[in-house]
């Protein structure tokens, strides 16, 4: 039978779905009311060249087609059928059913695939609701006629997508030029202070760099073929130099691989982040940050203690132990007096650090907190002043990671107790020497041997090192922490 002679199809439910390129290609819409302008406006940011036919529009489409007339045109005036030649899409969203009709009727006759807005029973097309994602990965929704169901379905796809809920890491062979490293901010130790942009880069990466900060729980999380590699430096204990997990995330990124460096707290707060970023700038490796929540604020936060309190101080000194107490003493002279003082792994020099503030006129009194293990089920909080604050620490075997608050702000935490509620995924990754490479069925922590090169890929779980308790604790310690456990 020829075209000509072919009857019209019949019309029903449209169950074959398809992604159109309409860039540089003419679409029709008849109608400029509330429905035909959105249409039009979504046809335009996919690249049409849109033709609208209606007597009268909203100002946004007469707006637009004065900024944009060669590829965004109003015609003011009634449908006619000849407005339809060399149009390859056509949407009838006219306020007039009949219209529509006529429309559709019209497009059918010349073979080109129409959307009638008003009526999904006659409409050889639907327009399904789209859903934005990234990467080039593109999800429509159509509600079987429902556009509220379609509405609803495409805004849970959405959540999933933001929460990295469903997954969007590449499944075929990495290019060369797809390649690219995210600096991630991890957080103090408990996954659900993870931001939703970071765990959407997680669960779309290739490989993972993680430091011994990140929490262990979202490296149990990633698919099994996931390379991760323990990048993490301890006090006397670098698995990797800084120029070796430069080196590494570089040389992932350009063989293709999309690569997340995880770092606990956020990258660019004494977290060597911005040395990394440099590093693929200079190599010509794309580069983004995703911002962590830094455990210099929110640990302290977890113990009650805020690092500014309205009466008390509107100001807080960030330091890193690393750097030396001159470094610290100069920051802090420079800041006022009343200023709550930070320390990042410091407590190895507290002692010093301690009778150097002294000796710099800060009283003796001044209360002073430790904080271990912030926003884990271990978390710890030992409180003193100045003159004893490193006895204390002492008799209490701190260790690593812990946070130095020193300031007035401190006294707030007899009052506050505890405010955080870590999830029961919290904890920190762990070097180790011995399991399968593959195995991450225990959350405690993940890492590779102290001696690895680059090339190495091993990845180990064990359980984490036994704490001590602050219930048994010598009696003079001034420790002051309600027990911490996971959220119920």
């Amino acid at each position: 039978m020829s075209p000509s002679t072919d009857p019209s199809p019949t019309i029903g439910n449209p169950d074959h779905p398809l992604f159109l390129n309409l860039r540089d290609r003419r679409v029709v819409v008849i109608g400029a009311g509330t429905v035909g302008t959105r249409r039009a406006l979504s046809l335009a940011e996919a690249g049409a060249d849109v033709w609208i036919i209606a007597p009268d529009a909203t100002a946004e489409v007469r707006r637009r087609s004065v900024a944009d007339p060669d590829r965004f045109t109003w015609i003011p005036r009634a449908f006619r059928e000849t407005d339809l030649d060399g149009a390859w899409l056509v949407h009838a969203a006219a306020d007039d059913s009949e219209v529509n009709a006529a429309v559709v009727a019209a497009a059918e006759r010349r073979r080109i695939w129409s959307v009638d807005a008003g009526s999904a029973q006659s409409s050889p097309a639907w327009s399904a609701v789209p859903v934005a994602a990234e990467d080039g990965v593109r999800v429509a929704v159509s509600g079987g006629g429902d556009p509220r169901r379609a509405r609803a379905v495409a805004a849970a796809i959405t959540a999933g997508l933001g929460d990295g809920t469903i997954p969007l890491r590449r499944r075929r062979k990495p290019s060369p030029d797809g390649g690219r490293v995210t600096l991630v901010g991890a957080g103090p130790g408990d996954p659900e202070l993870l931001t939703l942009r970071a765990r959407r880069a997680l669960r779309a990466a290739d490989v993972v760099v993680a430091d011994h900060l990140a929490p262990a729980a979202l490296l149990a999380d990633l698919e099994p073929d996931v390379e991760v590699r323990y990048a993490g430096k301890r006090p006397g204990h670098h698995s990797l130099t800084q120029a070796q997990i430069n080196d590494l995330i570089v040389a992932r990124a350009r063989e293709g691989h999309r690569v997340v460096r995880l770092k606990g707290g956020d990258p660019f707060v004494l977290g060597r982040g911005g040395e990394e970023a440099l590093a693929c700038v200079d190599a010509g490796v794309p580069v983004e940050v995703v911002p962590g929540v830094t455990s210099a604020v929110s640990v302290p936060a977890a113990a009650g203690i805020p690092l500014t309190h309205r009466g008390i101080t509107s100001s807080f000194v960030l330091a890193s132990g690393h750097a030396g107490v001159p470094d610290l003493l100069r920051q802090a002279d420079a800041a006022p007096a009343d200023a709550t003082l930070v320390l990042l792994m410091g407590t190895r020099s507290l002692a010093e650090t301690a009778a150097a503030l002294v000796a710099r006129g800060r009283s003796g009194n001044t209360p002073v907190a430790i904080v271990e293990r912030g926003w884990t089920a271990d978390q710890r909080t030992l409180v003193g002043t100045l003159d004893d604050i490193a006895d204390i620490a002492a008799r209490a075997g701190v260790q690593s990671p812990a946070i130095v608050v020193v300031g007035e702000v401190v006294s707030l935490r007899s009052s506050l107790g505890d405010l955080a509620r870590p999830s029961r995924g919290s904890g920190h990754t762990l070097p180790q020497h011995t399991l399968d490479g593959r195995d991450r069925t225990n959350s405690a922590g993940a890492g590779v041997p102290a001696d690895a090169t680059p090339s190495s890929s091993a990845v180990r779980t064990q359980p984490a090192s036994p704490r001590p308790s602050a219930r048994t604790s010598p009696a003079p310690m001034a420790v002051t922490n309600r027990p911490v456990g996971p959220a119920r």
